[in-house]
């Protein structure tokens, strides 16, 4: 009879672990089978309801990346410290190594727009008069062994997109400085 038991347990515990393994399964690159590499202008749209990333060039759609936030929370970006990923249209400022985490796309917020939405938000009394709009945010890595963060939708940065590492590489390479980035919900 405890070896039934026994059994039955092994069972679920098996079942479980494939139920987690489709999870991870389902967050991988998608890319366009049809062309190896972008043709034309890149833009990016992030969408955050999604948890993606995608990359479109002038014939359409290539690739889609999976990624994560800051804050679970997924509403736009208030003020600085709230760990919100901003809302809006951005530009690629800058593409650097990181020590933390892998490279850095580093985006232009905040951005007259960014800026126009916080004035209004201090003026209806939304956010503190002392509120501070905040700055820094980038398309980053993950720390180094830690990818399961993407695959497991761990929203941890502080309010930047983060993606896999080895997808990072891949979109560094196809990305230029002034790539427009549209992150929306």
């Amino acid at each position: 009879m405890k070896f039934k038991w026994l059994i039955a347990g092994l069972i679920v515990i098996a079942v479980s672990g494939l139920a987690a393994f489709k999870t991870i399964e389902r967050k991988v690159i998608r890319r366009n089978l049809f062309r190896s590499k972008p043709v034309g202008e890149l833009y990016l749209i992030v969408d955050k309801s999604d948890y993606e990333l995608k990359v479109y060039d002038a014939e359409g759609w290539y690739a889609t990346y999976p990624v994560v936030f800051g804050n679970k929370d997924l509403s736009d970006k208030l003020i600085e410290g709230d760990r919100r990923t901003p809302e809006g249209t951005f530009k690629i400022l800058s593409k650097r190594p990181h020590q933390k985490w892998h490279k850095m796309l580093m985006l232009d917020y905040p951005t007259p727009e960014s800026w126009a939405k916080f004035k209004e938000r201090k003026a209806k009394g939304i956010i503190p008069q002392s509120a501070k709009i905040g700055g820094g945010i980038a398309i980053h890595g993950t720390w180094p062994h830690d990818e399961l963060v993407v695959d497991d939708f761990t929203n941890w940065t502080n309010g930047c997109v983060a993606l896999k590492n080895e997808d990072l590489d891949e979109l560094d390479g196809i990305v230029d400085i002034g790539t427009k980035v549209i992150i929306q919900r």
